[in-house]
């Protein structure tokens, strides 16, 4: 059975919304506080919720936050690879939310960034097998060179599927180029392929994206517009959904998920991104950051709705 293989990292998510952020060496009172399994965790339970078979092979830690994170996973139906590391809690994301609705982070690195080649000398996947790698892991030096070392001897026909992440202009370009060349589908939003290319039009963006893969495909999401895909040598726009969003957190997460979920069913690409382009439109509709449909919302969603014309 097609298994999705997640190599991202998985931390707990701090949110704290805040009338507005607090002056140079000032203080405020927050009025709402939550805490959330974050990062990678968002991925893994989209692909999980449409009945993909998941595995966590990101390191992890001990400690409240990792056992947190754990006991998500567990709840997904997610299972994971390695043990938790002896001496190391699980990280964590501080996210400041505004009046205004806009995002201030601050990370503090763990477990998650200690990945090492021997944690994945057991990991073999298979040719039907899909894995799953995020820029925010090429960030951390130790996992870098974990995955740089490990993904070079993937069977050819195991699917790899790169999401470079915000910080796409911060990841090493050696690291960079490695995984341009693996990548059989690399998948990001418009402002992280402009990032890329230095190219400010979605379409041409996703040309030159597609330039530089050595043998993948690109997938440009657009927000409400839906995604452009530029797939054996064709660019074609796939609709989006038009819905009345409250939280935009996370819908990238949705979008990649059931996208590879559905590519793992053997939907042809662009059926696969439209229903990713619904996953996300029902996102959007919820609150909070993991808010990917299940399989069954998703197709009453399918059932009822119809994309906007491009």
């Amino acid at each position: 059975m097609t298994r999705l293989l997640h190599l991202g990292n998985v931390v707990m998510d701090l949110v704290l919304e805040v009338p507005a952020l607090p002056e140079r060496g000032g203080d405020v009172l927050a009025t709402r506080t939550e805490r959330t399994p974050g990062g990678g965790f968002n991925v893994l339970a989209a692909a999980a919720r449409q009945g993909m078979p998941v595995t966590y092979a990101g390191a992890h830690g001990t400690g409240p936050f990792g056992d947190r994170a754990r006991s998500a996973l567990r709840a997904e139906g997610i299972d994971v690879l390695s043990a938790p590391r002896a001496d190391l809690d699980t990280g964590f994301v501080v996210c400041l939310v505004d009046a205004e609705g806009e995002r201030t982070f601050v990370t503090s690195p763990g477990a998650e960034a200690t990945l090492t080649v021997d944690d994945l000398a057991e990991l073999r996947p298979g040719p039907d097998d899909f894995v799953y790698i995020s820029g925010y892991s090429l960030l951390h030096e130790a996992n870098r060179g974990a995955l740089t070392q490990w993904v070079p001897q993937l069977d050819q026909h195991a699917t790899v599927i790169v999401d470079p992440g915000p910080l796409v202009d911060e990841i090493p370009s050696a690291a960079l180029e490695s995984f341009l060349a693996r990548a059989d589908w690399w998948t990001c939003n418009a402002r992280e392929a402009l990032l890329l290319t230095g190219i400010d039009d979605p379409s041409a963006a996703a040309v030159a994206v597609r330039a530089r893969l050595k043998r993948g495909s690109a997938l440009i999401r657009t927000g409400p517009d839906g995604c452009l895909l530029h797939h054996e040598g064709t660019l074609s726009a796939v609709p989006g959904f038009t819905v009345g969003a409250v939280d935009l957190n996370g819908a990238g997460d949705a979008h990649t998920g059931v996208f590879m979920a559905a590519l793992a069913k053997g939907l042809p690409p662009s059926d696969a991104a439209l229903r990713a382009n619904a996953a996300a439109a029902v996102a959007v509709t919820r609150s909070g950051p993991a808010t990917a449909p299940d399989a069954h919302a998703l197709d009453e969603f399918l059932r009822q709705a119809r994309p906007v014309p491009r």
